[in-house]
């Protein structure tokens, strides 16, 4: 009898958590609690001097859908595309099978913003924003980004709840996915600091 009692409540609880949209999740919290470990980035400065140019232009990008500017985000992500075609990876010292899943995932970065520019609708723009922001994570985890903090954020009601993620250079919440709909929604799933 009283197992029926609480199943009711608890999934009545269990709902508002999922639906509700707080900056101050229990991963946010535990995550800032955690002394921050910083990685290693061994890789030429050149190459993170270009990379920073990428990371600029992704920015501005995400400003653009924040402010949820169509013709803006067509702009900065041809910005964008030119600098990650020009990101010099053969600077890169690192074996060749690592050196081909770099290339492969800054191609398919560029295929993306390709898809991003060809999108007219605002919501196809962050459909593409939200793969492009996916492999730009995994380059960033994979090469490091000297001297940086990226702070890897979460939408959990992105794309009709099925949630999206987003980098940013600071843990304040600015949500690309929403605009001014629900600005802060979201939460800081990761950071990468790097020497």
């Amino acid at each position: 009898m009283k197992m029926k009692i609480f199943m009711p409540l608890g999934a009545l609880a269990l709902a508002a958590g999922l639906f509700s949209c707080q900056n101050n999740t229990p991963a946010a919290t535990e995550s800032a609690a955690t002394a921050p470990v910083a990685l290693q980035a061994p890789y030429s400065q050149q190459y993170y001097d270009s990379l920073g140019q990428v990371m600029t232009a992704y920015h501005e990008l995400s400003a653009a859908l924040v402010k949820s500017d169509t013709g803006a985000a067509t702009s900065a992500a041809i910005v964008l595309k030119q600098h990650v075609d020009s990101l010099p990876v053969q600077l890169l010292q690192m074996d060749s099978a690592r050196l081909a899943t770099i290339t492969g995932i800054t191609g398919s970065i560029s295929a993306e913003l390709n898809g991003l520019v060809g999108e007219k609708a605002l919501e196809g723009k962050r459909e593409e924003y939200q793969m492009v922001s996916d492999m730009l994570y995994d380059l960033i985890k994979t090469t490091g980004y000297k001297g940086h903090t990226v702070y890897r954020q979460f939408c959990p009601m992105a794309f009709d709840d099925k949630g999206a993620y987003w980098l940013s250079e600071t843990r304040n919440i600015v949500n690309p996915y929403f605009g001014d709909k629900m600005l802060e929604c979201g939460s800081t799933n990761d950071s990468l600091i790097y020497k």
